[in-house]
C-alpha cells in the first residue's frame, strides 16, 4: 500500500469510529430511557385510586372509628391530571337497605401509587364546603343526619364566643 492509501484509509476509520461513537452515545441513554418507561406500572386506573382510597381510610381507622369491611367502596368517577387524581368515592354500608354516600378525594402519585392529600369534600356540597371523612362525628338536623348524643349543634358558636362588630347572628339568612 502506498503512503497515501495507508493515509485515506486511516481518515476513513476515524470518521467511521466517531460515526460508532456519536450513535452509541445517543442510542445507550436512549435504549435505557425506553426500557425504563416500557417496565414503568401505569396506576392511572379506577382500582389503583380505589386502592390509595382505602389505604388512606384503614391508616385513620382507629382515629374515626371506621370498620371499612362493613363498607361498599366503590370509584364511579376519576379524573387523571398527570401526577393528580380527583375522585369521586361511593360508600355504602353491606346492611341492606342503608343509605350510602360520595365524597371528592384529592390523590397525588407517589411512587406506584396514589396518596390521599387529605381532603374530602362531599359530592352533593354545596360551594365546595370541605366534608369529614366517613365515619366522624357530624352533622346536623336540618341535612337529616344525625348528631351523636351530647354533640353541639353544627354552625353555632361555642358559648361566650363574640361576634365581630357588625356580624350578623349566627343561624340567621343574609338577603
Amino acid at each position: 500500500m502506498s503512503r497515501a492509501q495507508v493515509g485515506l484509509s486511516a481518515v476513513w476509520q476515524a470518521l467511521y469510529n466517531r460515526h460508532v461513537i456519536r450513535t452509541t452515545t445517543f442510542a445507550a441513554p436512549l435504549a435505557v430511557a425506553c426500557f425504563l418507561v416500557g417496565c414503568s406500572k401505569n396506576i392511572d386506573t379506577t382500582e389503583a385510586v380505589r386502592q390509595g382510597v382505602m389505604d388512606y381510610l384503614n391508616s385513620r381507622a382507629a382515629k374515626i372509628g371506621l370498620d371499612m369491611s362493613n363498607m361498599q367502596v366503590d370509584v364511579p368517577a376519576v379524573a387523571f391530571d398527570h401526577d393528580h387524581a380527583r375522585a369521586t368515592v361511593s360508600f355504602t354500608p353491606k346492611v341492606a337497605g342503608a343509605k350510602g354516600m360520595e365524597l371528592i378525594y384529592n390523590l397525588d402519585r407517589k411512587g406506584d401509587k396514589w396518596v390521599v392529600n387529605g381532603t374530602a369534600q362531599s359530592a352533593g356540597s354545596a360551594h365546595g364546603q370541605q366534608e369529614a371523612a366517613p365515619g366522624d362525628a357530624s352533622g346536623d338536623a336540618a341535612s337529616g343526619t344525625q348528631l351523636p348524643p351530647g354533640h353541639p349543634a353544627v354552625g353555632t358558636p361555642p358559648a361566650g364566643t363574640q361576634l365581630p362588630p357588625g356580624h350578623p347572628a349566627v343561624g340567621t339568612k343574609q338577603q
